[in-house]
């Protein structure tokens, strides 16, 4: 969480979203970013919002990638720090 903005990762609906991403929840909006690019897949967030979850995907695209990785195989995902940290 960071801003006020708590993400997740449900690596287990990939039916829905077909490829790697997080859910960035802000106030009861909620948007669902691909981590390979931030692409909106789904929802939205506030403008202002939305820019720093698309920074902080950049910032960390490499940590998500493996963290998705990790919990699709079974393992516990590492803690990726925020923007406020």
């Amino acid at each position: 969480m960071f801003y006020g903005i708590l993400i997740r990762m449900f690596f287990y609906d990939t039916d829905c979203h077909h490829v790697p991403h997080i859910h960035a929840d802000y106030q009861g909006q909620v948007a669902v970013y691909a981590i390979a690019d931030g692409v909106v897949l789904a929802g939205s967030l506030l403008v202002k919002k939305h820019k720093i979850v698309v920074a902080w995907i950049a910032i960390h695209q490499d940590d998500l990638l493996a963290d998705w990785q990790l919990a699709v195989n079974g393992k516990k995902p590492f803690t990726i720090r925020g923007l406020d940290q």
